[in-house]
C-alpha cells in the first residue's frame, strides 16, 4: 500500500489493537504510543513496509531504523552473536530506557540497518506497544512518528498533524509519558560503549557488569 494515505485514528481497544496488527501484518505502517513518544512501525522483515518508513518520515536513507521487541526471547531473532555483556544487560534493564546496538541477525534486512552490519533493538516499558508486537506476531521497526526533524509526537493528534495522509493508521493510546530518550550502548566490541547518554547511566552499566 502506498503511505499517501488518510489516517484513521483508532481507539487502543482490544479490536482496536487487533485490527493494528493485522494492519501491520498486512504490510501497512502504524502510529502507536510508546514509553517515550509516537512511534511508528512496520513489521521488521518486510523490506517493502519498512522502504515506506523513510517515504512517509522524509527520512533520510542513512539513518537506520530501531526494533522493538516484546520479550527477551525475540532478541534472538534480530541479533546474532551477543556477548554475555549484552545478555546482562538487557536482564537488568529490559522493558526500559535502554537501547543495545549488536550485531545483527541475518534475517534483518539491510533497509532496517541502512546497510550497516548491527542493529537497535529495545523492549519499552509500555504494555500497550509490547501486547501490539505480540499480536504483530513479528518485531517492529519503528521510528518516531513525526515528520524528520519535526517535534516528537506524544499524542495520538500530534501524530496526525505531521503524518495524516501520509501513514494509514493511528492507534490512540493516549498521552504518552515523554522524556528523555533511551540510553543507548554498543555491545559489539569487548566492553560496553555510550553512544547517547540517557537515563541509565554509565554508573548503572557498571554496576550491573
Amino acid at each position: 500500500m502506498s503511505s499517501n494515505v488518510t489516517s484513521s485514528v483508532t481507539a487502543a481497544t482490544e479490536a482496536g489493537l487487533r485490527l493494528a496488527a493485522e494492519r501491520l501484518r498486512s504490510g501497512e505502517l502504524v502510529a502507536f504510543p510508546t514509553d517515550t513518544v509516537y512511534g511508528v512501525g512496520a513489521i521488521c522483515w518486510n523490506e517493502a513496509a519498512v522502504a515506506r518508513l523513510y517515504t512517509a518520515k522524509l527520512r533520510s536513507l542513512d539513518k537506520a531504523i530501531p526494533i522493538l521487541l516484546a520479550d527477551m526471547d525475540d532478541l534472538a531473532l534480530v541479533a546474532a552473536d551477543l556477548p554475555p555483556l549484552a545478555l546482562k544487560l538487557a536482564a537488568a534493564f529490559w522493558p526500559g530506557a535502554l537501547t543495545l546496538v549488536a550485531p545483527k541477525g541475518d534475517r534483518v534486512p539491510l533497509e532496517v540497518t541502512s546497510g550497516g552490519d548491527t542493529v537497535a533493538v529495545r523492549i519499552p516499558n509500555h504494555a500497550l506497544t509490547r501486547e501490539l508486537i505480540r499480536l504483530a506476531g513479528a518485531p517492529l521497526a519503528t521510528t518516531s512518528a513525526n515528520i524528520s526533524g519535526g517535534p516528537s509526537p506524544v499524542t495520538a493528534e500530534e501524530v496526525a498533524a505531521q503524518l495524516a495522509g501520509r501513514i494509514p493508521m493511528i492507534l490512540d493510546g493516549g498521552r504518552c509519558p515523554g522524556g528523555a530518550a533511551s540510553t543507548v550502548v554498543d555491545v559489539t566490541g569487548p566492553a560496553p560503549r555510550i553512544l547517547r547518554a540517557g537515563p541509565i547511566t554509565e554508573a548503572d552499566i557498571l554496576a550491573v557488569l
